[in-house]
């Protein structure tokens, strides 16, 4: 597919609310531990080392691409790469998750935090040219990012959190602070999603996943910002930009003043609804509950189909989870969900 075939993609157009013949789909952590293959890859290697190695990157990239069809591929990284180039001392642990050794709580650990490291994630430029070389023009390439505040929530925390409480008393009583490290993990991210735009994706998407933690005043000032500049800052003639957060349902209209291409939205709202408060020419993209792939196939199948009778007639629709696949989900559900939605017809 050439260049001019990539932007003709279902998922491209969709992106950029054209017509589609039918909703293209991609899932949200679709190279993951659903699938035996990654288990054989990444027995091998640290999640780091997955990462970090752009032939790895590229052969856990190409694994939905080549098993399940699907109609975009989503570079294999973390959201928390940009804060290992800050100078987090980032581990990943089985069972665990991701931990910092040294969160950041003080003025001095904000300090210390780099803002020019560019060339500490260029693994992850070198693995956008394999992966693109290796998809060759199948289908359109994701690069993403966490978004600030989430970013944010895991450095100061340590780690993920059930309650955010250092996070959130950092915020409150220390708001000067929250600003500081808010703006350098901003200036970041946005040269981050510029070396992925020059390394050659065709999308990309900000992950906010912790936003819900939030209420609305707090998501404006400490998460909402921060992101619309992010966006402001991006080279992206013809790349979309999808803003997802846990929490969607609440703050698609701030998310829509940031104005990204596509508003990815959690299952808790109904989808016609949210697109219909949108501005034109902003597309929706979710939103089933991804627990409904554990479902019995005929459920799987009614819930998708409701989905799309629910959307009929909408350009900008992009198919995807609400969040991202759970790692006990049966691959053949998540398969048989895609091979659904492939045959669909409008």
């Amino acid at each position: 597919m050439s260049e001019n075939n990539i932007q003709n993609s279902l998922f491209l157009r969709a992106a950029f609310s054209k017509s589609t013949e039918r909703p293209p789909v991609w899932m949200m952590r679709q190279a993951g531990r659903f699938m035996p293959e990654y288990w054989e890859i990444k027995n091998k290697y640290t999640f780091l080392e997955m990462c970090k190695t752009p032939e790895i990157a590229a052969d856990v990239t190409m694994l939905p691409v080549n098993l399940l069809g699907i109609d975009a591929a989503i570079l294999f990284s973390d959201i928390l790469v940009t804060a290992e180039a800050m100078g987090g001392d980032l581990s990943f642990t089985q069972g665990v998750g991701p931990k910092f050794a040294n969160p950041v709580r003080n003025q001095a650990d904000v300090d210390k935090l780099l803002t020019e490291v560019d060339d500490k994630l260029q693994y992850v430029a070198d693995a956008i040219k394999v992966i693109q070389q290796r998809l060759n023009g199948s289908v359109p390439l994701i690069g993403f990012a966490g978004a600030p505040f989430t970013v944010m929530s895991y450095l100061v925390e340590g780690g993920s959190s059930k309650d955010f409480k250092l996070t959130k008393l950092l915020i409150h009583n220390h708001p000067e602070l929250a600003h500081q490290l808010l703006a350098k993990i901003a200036k970041v991210t946005v040269d981050y999603l510029n070396l992925q735009i020059n390394a050659g994706v065709n999308a990309l998407q900000l992950f906010d996943s912790w936003a819900l933690a939030l209420s609305w005043d707090d998501y404006k000032e400490f998460s909402h910002n921060y992101n619309t500049e992010i966006i402001s800052k991006l080279n992206r003639k013809d790349i979309p930009i999808i803003s997802f957060c846990k929490g969607s349902s609440v703050f698609a209209p701030l998310m829509a003043e940031s104005n990204p291409d596509v508003i990815s939205v959690d299952w808790n709202a109904d989808l016609l609804d949210i697109k219909k408060k949108l501005p034109a020419g902003i597309a929706v993209q979710g939103n089933l509950d991804p627990h409904i792939l554990y479902a019995d196939k005929k459920v799987i199948k009614e819930r998708i189909h409701r989905l799309f009778e629910r959307m009929r007639g909408q350009d900008g629709f992009i198919f995807n989870l609400g969040h991202g696949i759970m790692p006990d989900i049966p691959f053949d559900h998540v398969k048989y969900a895609v091979e659904l939605i492939k045959e669909f017809r409008y």
